[in-house]
């Protein structure tokens, strides 16, 4: 832009830009710019002009094609980051249906969310209106905003009443009376409150207490004569379903009997679309909660404890069996902490429990509750805490629970769904650690021929049944899909459909030297 000349002034403090068709007045007086320069340098005004119109384009510029229009709206969305993920909405997906008018001035697009509950929908649809309306060319925006189909993140056969959930919530503690179901119910409410569709699921058969928690008019379950499906009850939109109101029944049964009745109350039931299913579970970690977490694909378990040291010997062993299962625990609810009197907190039960937990198994989120008689009236009067004080100092740790929990899950299905996957421009399956940056590639036919289910290996006597040669060495997955928090099912050409647990691949052979990878053509999803 710059270069050295003789000396030159300009006379006039305005000039016209060459090419008047295409280019405006400079704005600034040329007097003023000339001030700026030594006798020795010259500016080429034409160049400086250019640039600034480029990047301040005059009102009403029009672009030269839809392609062009599609790109400049892409490129502004890309302003807007997720804070959950990190990335661009654009490189999430979340930009769906954009359309531009023919005239190039008006622009409709729709955002849509990984969950109607998200918590940052209001800043994505402001944001959104914001960086597209300030394109020189737009004139008008239509942003919509909907959110992601309920569907489960979990590939394999699910029972029919669970193939529409996103989200199973287990609210569990292996002790008894901590304050589960208070904890399980305002949840609940708080994420419908939060625009989200939800159920509840009583677990405990001995001992239920959603009949007493919430109020709803229909206070027996009924079943569909044409599907032999359970209809849940309804309270407040969020739908229930409890063995407190199945009607008359033994309360005395023993082991198996439970679990097939937890079983059945689960799985038979017609849920429909949900986005989040929130388990109030049992105490203790008995058979019931091994069917739950066998028949159920959970997203994820929040833990409830009190201050009591007592308290945090149990629950420790509750978290022990979700690390075992793969179900990642991603809060703490420490109940009855605290109360406030006199202008000071007491702790009346100690301090410190939550907090252990939190430290000694990794859990991300902490939250404390106080000791409110409202609280504990709640589950008297069959309305939650959240509803009847919305405003609340309760509700409001509520909503932050609720918040973590949207959050959480979001990241959960995110880390899932790209955790192993295809990449056929270097043909290697890409294996990413969840909550890590590490990442390492495996050839598909290593894979295959790894596989330790009864097709491959004969169980009894351990040979394989599957040889080397019999596997292709250019073998390529047809689709990979996560299966639970613990596996992913990897479909092959020859119709196999093979079961890797990530503990396994991680054991298995590495290739090294791998190029830079592209983007993934098959991916779990």
């Amino acid at each position: 832009m710059f270069r050295h000349r003789s000396h030159s002034r300009i006379s006039s403090s305005s000039r016209r830009i060459p090419g008047d068709s295409e280019f405006m007045h400079w704005p600034v007086p040329v007097a003023g710019l000339t001030a700026l320069l030594t006798e020795d340098i010259y500016v080429c005004v034409t160049c400086v002009c250019m640039l600034w119109c480029l990047y301040n384009p005059p009102a009403g510029a029009v672009v030269a094609s839809l392609e062009d229009a599609k790109r400049d709206v892409l490129i502004a969305l890309s302003q807007i980051i997720d804070p959950d993920f990190g990335t661009d909405i654009v490189s999430c997906g979340f930009i769906k249906d954009l359309e531009i008018s023919e005239t190039l001035e008006e622009v409709s697009f729709r955002v849509e969310l990984t969950t109607p509950a998200c918590p940052v929908k209001d800043m994505f649809e402001e944001k959104a209106n914001e960086v597209v309306a300030a394109l020189p060319w737009v004139k008008k925006v239509n942003v919509t905003m909907s959110a992601q189909p309920a569907q489960p993140v979990y590939a394999g056969d699910l029972p029919e009443g669970l193939k529409k959930i996103s989200n199973i919530i287990a609210v569990s503690s292996c002790k008894g009376g901590v304050g589960k179901s208070t904890v399980a119910v305002n949840l609940a409410y708080t994420l419908a409150g939060m625009g989200a569709r939800v159920g509840i699921f009583d677990a405990d058969v001995f001992g239920p207490s959603l009949p007493n928690m919430v109020s709803p008019v229909n206070r027996l379950l009924v079943v569909n004569p044409e599907s032999k499906s359970i209809l849940p009850t309804e309270y407040l939109g969020v739908k229930l379903v409890s063995f407190g109101f199945a009607g008359q029944g033994r309360a005395i049964m023993r082991g198996p009997m439970v679990s097939g009745v937890i079983n059945q109350l689960l799985t038979t039931t017609d849920w429909g679309e949900l986005d989040y299913l929130v388990i109030d579970m049992p105490p203790g970690t008995g058979d019931i909660h091994l069917t739950l977490c066998q028949v159920a694909p959970l997203t994820a378990a929040v833990i409830v404890t009190t201050p009591q040291k007592l308290a945090f010997i149990d629950v420790a062993k509750g978290v022990r069996m979700f690390s075992k299962l793969k179900v990642p625990c991603v809060a703490v609810v420490e109940n009855m902490c605290y109360f406030d009197a006199d202008e000071k907190r007491y702790y009346p039960f100690g301090k410190g429990s939550g907090a252990q937990v939190v430290q000694q198994f990794g859990i991300p989120n902490l939250f404390d509750l106080p000791i409110r008689p409202t609280l504990s009236s709640s589950g008297d009067t069959g309305i939650p805490e959240v509803v009847a004080d919305p405003q609340g100092d309760v509700s409001k740790i509520f909503q932050n629970l609720g918040v973590c929990v949207v959050q959480q899950c979001a990241k959960i299905r995110q880390q899932v769904s790209t955790a192993v996957s295809y990449d056929r421009s270097i043909r290697a399956i890409r294996v990413k650690v969840p909550d890590s940056d590490e990442e390492f590639f495996l050839h598909p036919a290593t894979v295959r021929r790894n596989d330790r289910s009864a097709q491959s290996v004969d169980e009894w006597t351990g040979e394989q049944k599957v040889q080397y040669g019999d596997v292709p060495e250019d073998i390529e997955p047809e689709e990979i899909r996560p299966m639970g928090n613990y596996a992913v099912s990897i479909t092959w050409p020859d119709g196999f459909s093979q079961i890797a647990p990530y503990d396994q691949l991680d054991m298995l052979e590495r290739l090294v030297d791998v190029p830079l990878p592209a983007t993934a053509a098959v991916a779990s999803s």
